[in-house]
């Protein structure tokens, strides 16, 4: 079976599998998004932007207030799913686990938490 070649011109090694580009003007990532028969090429992330990263223990408020914020204001497009840039960036630059360890509270607590900032 030949290779799509929207996976070859993105330089990705296959469907729903971002790839850093340090060498975009503009964006920092890309990936061949695909979902059922749908495919699309999407770039995301500000380059140089300063993300908060990953989590990590003892995570500062002004980062976890920028996490927060983050998901609050995109958090309808991040919903939508593979084929939105906002998810691939929650995804790839926002998130590593769970949402509850990220914010350090209980499943019950971080789900209710969140779904507060999605209505």
């Amino acid at each position: 079976m030949a290779r799509d070649p929207r996976l070859e011109r993105a330089g990705v090694s296959g469907f729903n599998k971002p790839k850093r580009t340090p060498n975009h003007p503009k964006k920092s990532h890309v990936v061949v998004a695909k979902e059922g028969d749908q495919v699309k090429t999407i770039r995301f992330g500000e380059q140089g932007a300063k993300t908060a990263g990953k989590p990590k223990a003892g995570e500062s408020d002004r980062m976890k207030t920028k996490r927060a914020s983050f998901k609050a204001r995109h958090g309808r497009n991040i919903a939508k799913g593979k084929m939105s840039a906002a998810y691939w960036a929650d995804k790839v630059k926002w998130t590593v686990g769970p949402i509850g360890i990220m914010l350090g509270l209980q499943l019950g607590e971080a789900n209710a938490w969140l779904s507060s900032y999605l209505i």
